[in-house]
Formats: C-alpha cells, structure tokens, sequence
C-alpha cells in the first residue's frame, strides 16, 4: 500500500443496525471514514417497510435500483420505480415506505452526512 495512494476502496461498508428488516450499508459517511460532508448507503426495504417522518438537515438523493419506493413529501405522495432518481432538499418533511410486494435496493447520497442527530425522526 503506497503512501501516495490516490484513491481508497471500500470492501467492508459499516452495516447500520436496525430492527425493520432493512438493509443499511454506509460506503462513505461518518460511520465509516468520519467524513462529515457527504454519505453514501447501499439499501434494501422490505416489502411492508417504513419509516416515521422526518424533517433531515442535510439534502438527500435517491436513486432506485431495483423495486419501488414511495415518497410523501410535504403531503403529496411519489412513487420511484427502478432506473429513476429524486433529490429532496434539506428541511423538507418527509416519509419514506416500501408498501409495495417486493424489496426495494436503492442508492442514498446525503449532503452534509446522514447523522442521527441531523434527521429529526417524529
């Protein structure tokens, strides 16, 4: 491993725990390597998934690779099929669920980091 190495890959991704069924693994991110600026998570949603909402303090985009995913935003409700993509601004209240009969595996970018303290879950 040279000292002046240009780039790092990532083979062990922190697994976020959780009691939902879904999968969160955070390539780049605070939990991984402290960067504060920006997260990167590989995710699945169960079937049957979802989360409280939040109002997050950081923007973030969501790109689906498999499945659907369904957004309430502000009230009104999106729903994402593999191949499309979304950015919700920071300080927009919003739920995201997995409703539909199949998982759903999606990519999550964070700017600032998705941080805990940042998401402000109802």
């Amino acid at each position: 491993m040279g000292v002046n190495k240009k780039y790092t890959i990532q083979k062990s991704p922190f697994i976020v725990p959780t009691d939902d069924g879904k999968l969160i693994e955070e390539h780049w991110g605070n939990a991984t390597d402290g960067n504060s600026d920006l997260s990167i998570a590989h995710m699945v949603a169960p079937p049957g998934w979802s989360e409280p909402f939040q109002t997050p303090e950081f923007d973030e985009y969501t790109y689906i690779i498999k499945g659907k995913k369904q957004f309430i935003i502000e009230g009104e409700t999106v729903i994402l099929e593999a191949g499309e993509s979304i950015k919700i601004k920071r300080n927009t209240r919003i739920q995201y669920s997995n409703p539909f009969e199949e998982s759903c595996e999606y990519i999550a970018i964070c700017t600032p980091a998705f941080s805990p303290d940042f998401v402000h879950r109802e």
